[in-house]
């Protein structure tokens, strides 16, 4: 089996990180957003993956080099961003069997060992998430047996609450890819793309049976509020790392502290990572990710996202700085 893997978004809703960084390589409980979705992939034995790339490709092709030599990889830059199906396109030339399809702006408690387990006579699985705001998102409408029967765009009307979460998977993956021609034909959705949904549509029509498995969890890594619950998640669940202690310092839980983290005269947490490099001082912390080699001094801040080589000094609030930003505001400006 092979995943396909569509990154080309710019991820404008959490600049002005995704400036220099992309958005799966940000990262949330210590890591990068998109290694965790790696790594369950290597649990389950998948080992040939294509990237669809795009906004700041070069740093996703040294990561994965990198941090993942053992998978083999595939780089195909999406120069048109023309929506999923445009995405997934791409992607045909190297398929030549059964597939996962995954958006990595989520993470997500999936058995995927599901699709060892499915029965003969079905073409695929996408995997939802039960919500109560189902107007924000696609929802997917079943049968009786759980099979989908349509997905329907942010409804007016509670027709489901089966969140569509971006990860599938298709074993009739000839029908597929005729599912997306047949969509890139057709007239564009409101937003001038075509839809992977669209394609999932047209197999369903030509009596293809889709199953609908809900996940444990989804946690979205998208903007910056949710990215930040995310990371609560994780460091909840396995990810906290607390420091060995300072001079005044106080600590709430869950945190992460990286080593070689310098904390003097502060109080961090509760939800609190931190990059190693950072020197803490004369501060309070909490709700934040603060990147590598950052400084903070005499600030109160929450609700924020601070990059690498940052410099804050006598902030107060809710900041976003990218990478090598500097803010000091000791005479009020």
């Amino acid at each position: 089996m092979k995943v396909i893997i569509p990154l080309a978004g710019k991820g404008t809703r959490l600049r002005p990180h995704t400036h220099t960084t992309p958005k799966p390589l940000l990262r949330v409980g210590g890591r990068p957003v998109m290694s965790y979705i790696l790594d369950d992939l290597k649990e389950l034995g998948v080992n040939e993956a294509i990237f669809i790339t795009g906004h700041l490709k070069e740093a996703i092709e040294r990561y994965i080099g990198a941090e993942y030599p053992e998978f083999t990889s595939h780089f195909v830059e999406q120069p048109v961003q023309n929506g999923t199906a445009g995405a997934v396109a791409l992607a045909e030339p190297w398929v030549d069997g059964e597939v996962l399809i995954i958006f990595v702006d989520t993470l997500f408690d999936a058995d995927l060992s599901l699709v060892k387990r499915l029965d003969p006579g079905i073409a695929g699985v996408i995997w939802a998430k039960e919500v109560e705001d189902y107007q924000r998102f696609g929802v997917v409408v079943t049968d009786a047996e759980h099979n989908m029967t349509r997905i329907v765009e942010k409804p007016a009307e509670p027709i489901s609450k089966a969140a569509n979460i971006g990860l599938y998977y298709i074993r009739d993956w000839q029908l597929l890819f005729e599912g997306i021609r047949h969509t890139m034909q057709s007239p564009t959705g409101k937003a001038g793309e075509y839809y992977l949904t669209d394609a999932f549509q047209y197999m369903i029509d030509q009596g293809a049976k889709i199953r609908v498995a809900e996940v444990g969890g989804w946690y979205d890594c998208g903007q910056l509020d949710t990215l930040l619950e995310t990371n609560r998640h994780l460091l909840e669940h396995g990810r906290a790392l607390r420091p060995e202690g300072g001079r005044g310092v106080r600590v709430h839980d869950p945190v992460r502290i990286a080593a070689g983290v310098t904390l003097e005269d502060c109080e961090v947490g509760p939800n609190v990572t931190v990059e190693a490099g950072c020197t803490i001082r004369a501060s309070a912390l909490r709700d934040t990710i603060v990147g590598a080699h950052t400084t903070i001094e005499h600030a109160r801040l929450h609700g924020s996202l601070i990059g690498n080589h940052v410099i804050v000094r006598h902030a107060r609030g809710a900041v976003s700085l990218g990478d090598h930003a500097t803010v000091d505001l000791r005479d009020g400006e």
